[in-house]
């Protein structure tokens, strides 16, 4: 198992359980317990865990992993939400595309989608990774947000970015959350990136939450929106109570990219 792999299979467990000892890792992984305590050094160096004396523990409520740390997975369940999220927009439309690795997927559906000569979009995003993978793609206008970048989401937020947004109208805002909850609506784990997502559904006559079944009943630490205030959620599980009624009574629209038989 290559490094990457087992970092993000650790911080994966530890994010679920709150902390892990060496023995546990190394039987999850199948690797040494040298090999563990090594890879738990460099993850504490990098402050995405906490080493303690025979493991580790997250060092918070809340870990929020990384983009890079995120991005393989539950790749099935998101190319799956992207699909369906991508079939709302048409040719020619206006849209906003926050960070996050589900919106990423969307952006390379998107992209293969214009690619195969199916009509152009204007993008409007804050994510650099997302503007990166566009910016090569002629039948694409892109436009970058600037503001105050993000190393965890690889996006652009803040005051700038939000004033930046103020400029603009657009079809469809398609954003990224950590967790969606009846009590709490959209969550995400970092305030001024709440903020810049609250900008983008600011100015968007379409709004559109994609969420993975893992960011269903959870709350994170920075309010985004009510449920109220989104039109539209693209998952891959039906939501379960209580968010099924509290989405109902949002009247929001619930659109579930399930496994084709």
């Amino acid at each position: 198992m290559l490094k990457a792999d087992r970092f993000a299979r650790i911080l994966d467990h530890v994010a679920r359980a709150g902390s892990a000892d060496v023995h546990q890792l190394a039987e999850l992984l199948g690797v040494s317990g040298a090999t563990v305590r090594r890879d738990l050094q460099a993850l504490d160096e990098q402050g995405l865990l906490r080493r303690t004396h025979g493991g580790a523990v997250t060092g918070t409520v809340n870990l929020e992993l990384p983009l890079r740390h995120r991005a393989g997975r539950r790749q099935e369940e998101k190319r799956r939400i992207a699909e369906a999220a991508a079939a709302l927009v048409p040719d020619g439309a206006v849209i906003g595309l926050t960070g996050g690795s589900t919106v990423s997927e969307l952006a390379h559906v998107l992209a293969e989608r214009c690619g195969g000569g199916q009509g152009s979009l204007t993008v409007v995003t804050n994510a650099v990774n997302i503007a990166a993978d566009l910016i090569v793609r002629p039948e694409i206008r892109l436009v970058v947000i600037g503001g105050q970048a993000r190393s965890a989401s690889y996006e652009l937020v803040g005051p700038a970015a939000d004033q930046h947004l103020s400029r603009y109208r657009l079809d469809y805002a398609f954003i990224g959350v950590d967790g969606l909850s009846a009590a709490a609506g959209c969550t995400t784990h970092d305030e001024m990136e709440a903020h810049t997502d609250r900008s983008f559904l600011g100015v968007a006559a379409h709004r559109v939450v994609l969420a993975d079944g893992s960011k269903l009943g959870r709350a994170t630490f920075a309010a985004i929106c009510p449920l109220a205030e989104i039109d539209t959620l693209v998952t891959d599980v039906p939501p379960a109570e209580p968010e099924h009624t509290a989405l109902e009574t949002a009247a929001v629209r619930v659109l579930t990219a399930l496994p084709k038989a």
